[in-house]
């Protein structure tokens, strides 16, 4: 099915899911049990233009996301940012298993004049592939449980001038307990990542090897994430724990490295050296090079 449902408010998915009404116009959670994704045709493809974090604590649907879908089960988080496409892909005819979960769906209009409208890219797992959904322990899942409770709490009550920022605080605990567990994650999977730091060292090499760099200019993460199968922002914040620095920083060290390694050895002018490292401008790489190294790339070469 080629058309696409588009979503716009909390409102609207409680409509669509034959819910009641939400008791915040801007803010909801769905508790699992109560979610009945029958209603919703299968295959239908659905646009909501929410952030949507679903927690799946057993077994009970697969959901489409792009061109891949989340198989939840145990301990599984999803993180979705407004806009983007989803489905139903469950199986006619299946039964609704047990199960315990929940989805908090907030508007970007709740934390529009608040801190947070401010640093939500900086949770960059909202950009994450579905195969890089994050997996949760029991303790985890109580104490993410714990906080949605609060902002249950909160929704229960006569809203009045503290409401909104108490609600937007306990989103935010939410947010950073997750950006803890997925820290935790990348660590407790420590081998599988040296693997994909030596693919992705690796990779960045070969890309200046086949002369890439001369057609397509100096490489994106992008590119290195749709190489190595994963999204840029998990490829980068995966090298930010494991090493300390992002996946453009990386390159940036190799192409330094490269740049004074032609600086010493030839006599080059500055902007071929520039151009023959993939710099469309001269200028970006000199800004480049004084803004790691301290120095000019001519005051570099003439102090060695």
């Amino acid at each position: 099915m080629d058309n696409i449902i588009k979503v716009k408010s909390v409102e609207a998915v409680h409509q669509m899911l034959g819910l009641g009404e939400p008791l915040h116009p801007l803010v909801s959670i769905i508790h699992e049990k109560d979610l009945n994704l029958s209603v919703v045709e299968v295959n239908q493809r659905i646009q909501i233009d929410l952030f949507q974090i679903w927690l799946k604590d057993g077994m009970a649907c697969t959901v489409g996301y792009g061109r891949n879908s989340y198989d939840f089960s145990k301990g599984t988080l999803a993180f979705i940012k407004p806009g983007q496409v989803l489905s139903n892909q469950q199986e006619e005819g299946v039964e609704k298993h047990d199960f315990e979960g929940w989805i908090l769906l907030f508007h970007p209009d709740l934390i529009r004049k608040s801190e947070l409208a401010n640093n939500i890219h900086n949770y960059g797992y909202f950009d994450y592939e579905v195969y890089e959904a994050l997996h949760i322990s029991g303790k985890e899942i109580e104490t993410l449980n714990d906080t949605i409770q609060k902002i249950e709490e909160e929704l229960g009550q006569n809203l009045d001038k503290y409401s909104q920022k108490l609600i937007i605080n306990n989103i935010e605990l939410v947010l950073d307990y997750c950006s803890r567990f997925y820290d935790r994650q990348f660590i407790t999977r420590s081998n599988l990542n040296q693997d994909l730091i030596s693919k992705f060292n690796h990779e960045v090499r070969n890309y200046f090897a086949s002369d890439l760099h001369q057609t397509l200019g100096i490489p994106s993460v992008s590119y290195f994430g749709e190489v190595m199968n994963m999204s840029s922002h998990y490829l980068s914040d995966m090298l930010k724990v494991e090493t300390g620095k992002t996946a453009m920083e990386h390159i940036h060290l190799f192409i330094l490295d490269r740049a004074k390694t032609m600086l010493l050895n030839s006599s080059e002018s500055i902007s071929g050296i520039a151009y023959q490292l993939g710099f469309e401008y001269p200028q970006y790489f000199t800004r480049l090079f004084k803004r790691k190294t301290g120095m000019s790339p001519s005051a570099y070469r003439t102090k060695n």
